[in-house]
């Protein structure tokens, strides 16, 4: 499990350094998700456009609830639409995700992987600040509702 958490974060640092490094942003979130419930915080890099106004936005989150800990490594692709004369922007977007689930038992740990899809919605300000709404399927939370900053 180690090794493929090491390769997933390599492959997001690599994937954002084809691009000057002035064109990328990191940020923060935090929130909440259903099924499991759980409180969650993490991280993002956010790319320049990689055409027209859809950057690549991969994430590491970790939730703590419901006797679990779940790692959640997002690749997503968020479209931002601007809001004429106003300073806030529509995200949606989304894409794959990798699931490590760990659930302590008597005698150990348990561990499951598995892969999900993320779809998103949300409202970006341009000074950094967002907030968004996820939709999980396959193995991914069923819903996570987070806010976040992005520091440009």
């Amino acid at each position: 499990m180690r090794r493929f958490v090491t390769v997933a974060l390599v492959v997001c640092a690599l994937a954002g350094s084809a691009r000057a490094a002035s064109a990328q942003a990191f940020g923060v979130r935090a929130g909440v998700s259903g099924s499991p419930d759980q409180f969650y915080f993490g991280v993002h890099m956010q790319t320049a456009p990689v055409f027209d106004q859809v950057r690549f936005r991969p994430n590491v989150e970790m939730g703590f609830g419901q006797d679990e800990r779940l790692l959640a490594l997002n690749f997503e692709l968020v479209y931002r639409a601007p809001i004429r004369r106003q300073p806030w922007s529509i995200l949606v977007g989304g894409g794959p995700a990798a699931n490590i689930a760990m659930h302590d038992r008597p005698g150990g740990t348990v561990t499951n992987t598995g892969g999900g899809l993320n779809i998103l919605i949300g409202l970006e300000h341009r000074d950094g600040f967002f907030t968004e709404l996820r939709v999980g399927l396959i193995d991914s939370p069923g819903v996570k509702f987070g806010i976040g900053y992005t520091f440009r």
